[in-house]
């Protein structure tokens, strides 16, 4: 199992689940220094740091980058991808294919997540089946793109209190399936887990041939281990439906980024020991 850890230069997002922020440099060398496999990275924009000097960071520590979120495009930039304005849904394709390019270009996938956006109708509303057609048209679209440069598309389900589109990862496996989307892979995060399905190690077998990345985060949001998620059963799933990608941690830095490091990644290493 590869880990991964995370690493913010947003300064939008400040408070949020990322482990190492502001200096791309010693977030690279922190998570070489704790034994990581990768980072992940969330950004401003696709140009926000030259792909050259992610890449001579990624030789010099050993390390490859797992996936590269486009959540700024919805906390920088108030993009969604399902916004009734048609301008602002393809100001919203517009930026995530940027940031398709910057992450082919480095080997890793993309991660649709706070900028799938919501809906804003009441229940049984057709406004909700409007934004579904818009998410599935984006997604679609997204993932011919990425196939182009040699790299996917992760598409991440959130917790009610940030989406109404899609809570539970089983549910989104079903559309996706539905919609015939080709290229799309699921990132089951632990903690909207935690909040949204009955049983996450059921919820992660029944996804498993769309699982493609994992936040591997407490019921807190914090390292796993700081919390009351019980990973038995989870980290039981997990080998038994062979999955080989990222467990990466996507926590809140407390009580600050280098224990919640050395947790994320003990933690990891304690249910998938290195061979």
């Amino acid at each position: 199992m590869r880990s991964a850890v995370t690493i913010s230069l947003l300064p939008e997002a400040r408070g949020g689940p990322f482990v190492f922020w502001d200096d791309l440099a010693a977030g690279f060398g922190a998570a070489a220094r704790y034994g990581f496999d990768a980072v992940e990275l969330f950004l401003p924009s696709a140009n926000a740091v030259a792909s050259e000097s992610i890449r001579s960071l990624m030789k010099k520590h050993s390390l490859k980058l797992a996936a590269v979120g486009t959540g700024a495009g919805w906390v920088k930039h108030k993009l969604r991808l399902t916004d009734p304005d048609p301008s602002v849904r393809e100001q919203a394709l517009a930026f995530c294919d940027g940031m398709i390019e910057f992450a082919g270009g480095l080997g890793a996938p993309v991660i649709i997540g706070s900028m799938q956006g919501r809906w804003d109708g009441g229940p049984g509303s057709s406004e909700r089946e409007r934004a579904l057609d818009w998410l599935a048209d984006a997604l679609q679209q997204l993932s011919e793109r990425a196939s182009i440069r040699g790299t996917a598309v992760l598409y991440e389900p959130l917790n009610r209190y940030e989406t109404n589109l899609f809570t539970r990862v089983t549910d989104a496996s079903v559309f996706l399936d539905s919609r015939g989307i080709q290229n799309v892979k699921l990132l089951a995060d632990l903690f909207h887990m935690n909040i949204e399905e009955a049983d996450i190690a059921m919820a992660l077998r029944q996804i498993a041939p769309r699982l493609g990345h994992i936040h591997w985060a407490d019921s807190n949001r914090q390292a796993v281990g700081f919390g009351h998620t019980d990973i038995v059963p989870i980290a039981t799933t997990l080998r038994s439906i062979g999955y080989q990608g990222y467990l990466s941690a996507e926590v809140l830095p407390l009580p600050d980024s280098n224990a919640a490091a050395k947790q994320s990644v003990d933690s990891i290493r304690r249910w998938f020991p290195k061979s």
